[in-house]
């Protein structure tokens, strides 16, 4: 089974300042969450929506999981 792609991207902060990353599949938002070092209730949602996804075609909400997430952490960035 290939990626499970959404859109529109959802845009994250990199560790090396000016760099961005524009995720828009289930395994890159599997891969970003799984190296970030804040890890609250919406991570862990988002996590198992990760998890979830894969027995089911709902990369939505995943997109939806993530982005919660990533606004948590406080490494969500405007798509513009």
């Amino acid at each position: 089974m290939g990626p499970l792609w959404f859109a529109p991207p959802v845009y994250v902060k990199r560790k090396r300042p000016g760099i961005r990353n524009g995720v828009s599949h289930v395994e890159g938002a599997a891969e970003e969450l799984l190296a970030w070092d804040t890890k609250g209730p919406r991570w862990t949602k988002a996590v198992q929506s990760c998890v979830d996804a894969r027995g089911q075609d709902v990369p939505h909400e995943v997109r939806e999981a993530f982005e919660a997430a990533a606004k948590e952490a406080n490494v969500y960035l405007s798509p513009e």
